[in-house]
């Protein structure tokens, strides 16, 4: 807007791996005429540190300098030379609550590779699909299964993370957590370089989407297959769960529908729901790469009309019909060994292969693109 003022405000990270690029940013911003604010932890973590804030200063007087005085450290910290450790800030976590009450948009400038992103931001699903029951101790024992993206070898996780109780570790997860309160990312790489990784992010097809229409109340064992399946199949998912009639009105906890324990895990994977919603947004988001469905046929509709695959499980009336309907034009996969809904109890494992397979299937990918557009 012609004549308005953009005022932002840079909070780097101690060490000059995030000092540098940050004012290399700040510089940007000055040179597109906004008003920056540089916020400056105090102690630095080094005199080289101090020393480039002064050149800087020096050569961008316009910028307002912030005095940010940190907590002494205690002397479990006071020993590490780690960044991390010596700042002993959880960021993101602690500038959150700040931004939100002044209705401030909150970006973060990510001052690694895009690939480092991804594990960053995949960490708390990572965490709780390997955490054992019970003990709260997670275990690293192979690869990081990161949908879309090339898998991250065990040898290359922070060695960390690895500690239990870390600090390193609780800040990384705390602040991982909370990366869905962003409204942007900013990083410093480029196509040349991180093609695949930046492709996948940027369309960020890595949700799946499941629901069994409003009128389908399936019994409580499978609902907590279900979601054992969605939580070994490593994705990010929105499961709308539809768990009494659909003319009855009193509330289920759904706590007890798929037991506490899981429940807690699921919710750092992803979002259970005993609502109704909104079928076309969900259907409609960029991020939305599968939908595990009954196929009543408006659900199949709004799907090809989206571009997105459907692993088809029908429950009842029109919906075997109108699953061959899907498979036969390339929509979408029937495990046709799970006859119709409740007929047959299917296993958690079975599930997660299941919705494995829908996620990264390219042929249906390609399908489902061309009958989107054949849809519109």
């Amino acid at each position: 807007m012609s004549g308005t003022i953009v005022h932002v405000a840079l909070f780097p990270s101690a060490g000059m791996g995030h000092l540098t690029p940050f004012l290399r940013l700040a510089a940007w911003l000055i040179d597109n005429h906004c008003q920056v604010g540089l916020i400056t932890p105090h102690p630095t973590v080094s005199l080289a540190e101090s020393e480039l804030i002064s050149r800087f200063l020096s050569a961008f007087p316009q910028v307002n300098q912030i005095h940010f005085h940190l907590l002494p450290l205690d002397a479990a910290t006071a020993n590490s030379t780690d960044p991390f450790y010596l700042c002993g800030v959880s960021l993101i976590s602690s500038v959150i609550p700040v931004t939100e009450s002044q209705c401030l948009a909150n970006y973060i400038l990510f001052t690694s590779s895009v690939r480092m992103l991804s594990f960053f931001s995949f960490f708390p699903s990572v965490l709780a699909s390997r955490t054992s029951a019970g003990s709260g101790s997670a275990s690293f024992d192979g690869d990081v299964e990161i949908p879309e993206i090339l898998p991250i070898p065990n040898s290359s996780i922070p060695p960390l993370l690895l500690v239990p109780n870390n600090l390193f570790a609780n800040i990384f997860m705390e602040d991982s957590a909370k990366l869905t309160k962003l409204n942007r990312f900013l990083v410093n790489s480029f196509e040349g370089l991180e093609a695949q990784t930046l492709q996948t992010l940027d369309e960020e097809k890595s949700v799946v989407y499941v629901s069994f229409g409003s009128r389908t109340a399936m019994k409580w064992p499978q609902i907590r297959e279900i979601g054992d399946g969605l939580m070994r199949s490593g994705c990010r998912f929105l499961w709308v769960v539809e768990d009494k009639p659909v003319d009855r009105d009193e509330e289920e906890n759904l706590d007890e529908v798929a037991e506490h324990e899981l429940m807690e895990r699921m919710r750092k994977q992803g979002l259970v729901m005993n609502t109704w919603v909104n079928q076309e947004e969900v259907s409609s988001h960029k991020a939305v790469a599968g939908f595990v469905s009954h196929c009543g046929w408006n659900s199949v509709i709004e799907a090809a009309y989206h571009g997105v695959p459907i692993l088809a499980w029908p429950q009842n009336g029109d919906q075997k019909i109108n699953a061959e309907v899907v498979v036969t034009n390339g929509l979408g996969m029937l495990m046709k060994n799970w006859g119709w809904g409740g007929e047959i109890f299917v296993k958690g494992e079975e599930i997660g292969e299941a919705i494995k397979e829908l996620m990264g299937n390219e042929l249906l990918k390609m399908k489902a693109a061309e009958l989107k557009e054949e849809a519109r």
